[in-house]
């Protein structure tokens, strides 16, 4: 009885890590489970169905977001793994679960419903900015080869305001974010205190990583760190949000009193 016992174990152990090394091949694979494939100025788009002929432009403006990464080098050889009929994005989340998208080592894959002609995500009803998330995975691809497997997260274990604060940071530039005390304003007065916020442009950014990407933007902008520096700074998420909450109570205490005294 114990034999057949060891056997079964054994049997199920051996199953499971050829389940896991199947699973494995697939994932770094793209391209076993995608019926074609379109290269485009250092991105490999995987694809059943044609190509979006306004995704080019939409990699364009996520591209543009990125130079803004200090760990940003002009050869990109990223790929895109797009949600259209392939049993990939599945794959990724049975194992991650599910998402808008993930990145893995140097791909994206995509989980909503792409629609590139209103620039948008969806998802379980909720609309993420498509070039805005592009740009959010592909800076952890940036994450990924400039640290390396044992200093990236999951392995490495950095923060989360730090990980994904930084892809938030790089990913969310522009007019209606780059004021950091208008952002702060805006988590401020929001008493909603849903998991999302909603945008001027009627997406939606987690409530959480909204913040985390505040507390980076404090930390490059005014605080005047390196990413490379901050992801050394020992300073915990506590801290920084005091900091930054003392930051925003004088600024707005400055700002007041210049409007009274003018």
């Amino acid at each position: 009885m114990k034999r057949q016992v060891k056997k079964w174990i054994l049997g199920s152990a051996v199953f499971a890590l050829l389940f896991a090394g199947l699973l494995l091949v697939i994932i770094l694979n793209p391209v076993l489970t995608y019926a074609n494939k379109t290269t485009y100025q250092g991105f490999t788009i995987y694809h059943n169905e044609p190509v979006d002929p306004q995704l080019p432009a939409v990699l364009d403006q996520a591209k543009a977001l990125l130079k803004k990464s200090e760990f940003y080098k002009a050869d990109l050889d990223l790929n895109i793994c797009v949600n259209d009929g392939s049993s990939y994005p599945n794959f990724v989340k049975v194992i991650l679960g599910p998402a808008f998208a993930w990145a893995i080592d140097n791909k994206l894959i995509l989980q909503g419903e792409m629609n590139c002609a209103e620039n948008f995500i969806e998802l379980n009803g909720y609309k993420w900015n498509l070039t805005e998330l592009l740009a959010h995975e592909m800076t952890h691809c940036l994450q990924y080869a400039n640290l390396g497997f044992w200093k990236s997260n999951p392995v490495a274990g950095i923060p989360d305001w730090k990980w994904e604060g930084y892809a938030e940071y790089i990913a969310r530039q522009g007019p209606q974010h780059d004021d950091l005390l208008k952002n702060l304003d805006r988590l401020e007065k929001d008493h909603n205190k849903c998991w999302e916020i909603t945008l001027e442009d009627h997406t939606i950014a987690p409530r959480e990583l909204y913040q985390y990407q505040l507390m980076v933007r404090y930390c490059l902008e005014i605080k005047q760190l390196t990413y490379s520096q901050l992801l050394s700074n020992p300073i915990d998420e506590g801290a920084i949000k005091i900091e930054m909450n003392d930051w925003y109570v004088h600024k707005k205490r400055t700002n007041n009193h210049q409007t009274y005294t003018d």
